[in-house]
């Protein structure tokens, strides 16, 4: 008990959500955890139960638009994770990530004992070298990591994603009950059609429901236009750039349902307990990827041409994966999601 121990993701925000579990497990056993992560997924890690300590940096293997790689800048990671005092490491990477680059890294900070997924032979870089586990769900290889290096995950915990409790709660949620939509994503192959996502818009404001679209700064003129096809007024906010991730957490925790593709606060819906309509692009697997531990409708064709591509911008023409998906079909699915617990509104 008497450890510090770094759980490295260097990612964004939902792959820093996925690895909640395995987080627990190793803060039920250790003195202190700190989490090395990307930029992106810093906020993330502070809302994480068991997360004592953040530490982010631009990591030039592993983001997705990645910084070049400076020798100064990695000696200056080199000595915070010094200052730092780490006893142990428990690097958590994706089945395309090369864990071998932050193991070398942490060796130079003193790091001990290094505990990480390696198809390779990793030489002195690691203490404990898992082999590729089998496909399952993101959350759960991570916790096979975790259980690896001696955490398991100790009685009682449900492995499901979560954060902490207390959030807070923002002003001017409607006081019926309401769906949120989230239009934006990450990468363009994962995107809805925007006229789709208007109708859907369209549709379910018809049928009584509130809706907030939600979003970052730089989608504002995005979550405007789907804000904006609201049949009926005041049944829509556009919350484009309005919320920081604690905040979009207690909005999703008050939410019927999501309606969102394959991005980040998808894991902060399951991290909060609210059903989601998953608007998956099958560029990568919806059994690793999907919304883990709540209840999930999956839409757009997981055969279609772009399967595990990984590609970012769609190789395909007319994007049929997800245009396929009719925004009828979406309504039905977040209705369907909303009544296993309440009624849909008159």
């Amino acid at each position: 008990m008497n450890r510090h121990v770094l759980v490295v993701r260097l990612d964004s925000m939902g792959d820093v959500l996925i690895c909640g579990p395995a987080i627990r497990a190793v803060a039920a056993q250790s003195r202190m955890v700190t989490v090395l992560t990307g930029p992106l997924g810093a906020a993330a890690a502070r809302l994480l139960p068991g997360v004592d300590d953040v530490l982010s940096w631009d990591c030039p293997w592993i983001a997705a638009d990645p910084p070049v790689a400076d020798p100064s800048g990695i000696a200056r990671l080199i000595d915070r994770l010094r200052q730092a005092r780490i006893d142990e490491a428990v690097v958590l990477t994706s089945f395309h990530q090369s864990a071998l680059p932050t193991a070398l890294v942490l060796r130079m900070a003193d790091v001990r004992r290094i505990t990480a997924i390696s198809e390779d032979c990793p030489g002195s870089l690691l203490d404990v070298r898992v082999p590729p586990p089998p496909e399952a769900p993101e959350a759960e290889r991570m916790l096979t990591v975790a259980r690896a290096a001696g955490f398991p995950l100790p009685a009682g915990d449900d492995a499901r994603l979560a954060v902490r409790d207390r959030l807070p709660t923002p002003a001017g949620l409607p006081s019926a009950r309401y769906l949120v939509a989230h239009p934006g994503v990450s990468a363009p192959a994962r995107s809805y059609p925007t006229e789709a996502w208007c109708e859907v818009v369209r549709l379910l404001t018809a049928r009584g429901w509130h809706v907030l679209v939600t979003g970052s700064r730089a989608e504002s003129p995005l979550t405007a236009r789907v804000a904006g096809a609201a049949t009926v007024p005041g049944h829509t906010r556009d919350c484009g750039g309005v919320f920081d991730l604690a905040a979009l957490a207690a909005t999703l925790r008050g939410a019927a349902a999501l309606i969102i593709g394959n991005t980040g606060p998808a894991h902060l819906a399951a991290a909060v307990g609210t059903p989601v309509v998953s608007l998956f692009a099958p560029v990568v697997s919806a059994r690793r990827w999907a919304p883990h531990g709540v209840p999930v409708v999956l839409l757009g064709d997981q055969h279609a041409p772009c399967r595990d591509t990984r590609a970012r911008r769609c190789p395909v023409p007319g994007h049929p994966c997800l245009a396929s998906v009719a925004p009828s079909d979406v309504v039905a699915a977040a209705e369907s999601l909303a009544k296993r617990s309440e009624a849909v509104p008159a």
